[in-house]
């Protein structure tokens, strides 16, 4: 099984990928973290309140980047995984539309399963670094401006908002 870190500017986690969950979606992380896609991609939904929700991340800083994935659309996996507290998930914009973000869940939100979100990975360690990325604008940073302007929107705009600075496969 594939095992990720994430090494960002709040410190450092590891996710374990299951292929056996989700192998289309293992296989595009795969590809991303060997495309090395995620340094410098801020975590721009952190949804903590009224209760824990999710962190999300996944859109490039580069637009020329982001641009070339955002038509990229992978099939989606059955669930086979509930979304529980640690697990990485694809986001997507309805059936068939996963390709670059992601999203950690800080709780039980198994109510996403039935609506066809399935677990690629969990936490394994540093779910306290998970917990600790700045929640401080919620989902006020706008994915559209995100896209366009990417890291120069959220750098003046955000400028607390933590990041990825590298990942590395240590595991396969």
């Amino acid at each position: 099984m594939p095992r990720v870190e994430f090494e960002c500017t709040c410190g450092t986690f590891t996710v374990d990928l299951h292929e056996d969950w989700a192998p289309k979606g293992v296989a595009r992380v795969m590809a991303l973290v060997n495309d090395n896609f995620f340094e410098g991609v801020r975590f721009f939904r952190v949804v903590t309140k009224p209760r824990p929700f999710i962190v999300q991340f996944g859109i490039h800083g580069d637009p020329d980047v982001a641009a070339k994935w955002r038509d990229e659309r992978i099939a989606d996996d059955p669930v086979k995984e509930s979304n529980r507290s640690g697990t990485l998930t694809f986001a997507t914009a309805g059936p068939n539309t996963r390709t670059t973000q992601l999203f950690v869940n800080y709780g039980d939100n198994s109510f996403l399963d039935g609506q066809g979100f399935s677990p690629i990975g969990e936490v394994v360690e540093g779910m306290d670094v998970v917990e600790a990325i700045c929640d401080e604008y919620g989902e006020s940073p706008d994915q559209g401006a995100i896209q366009q302007q990417g890291n120069a929107y959220l750098e003046e705009k955000f400028p607390k908002l933590d990041y990825i600075k590298a990942t590395r496969i240590v595991e396969e």
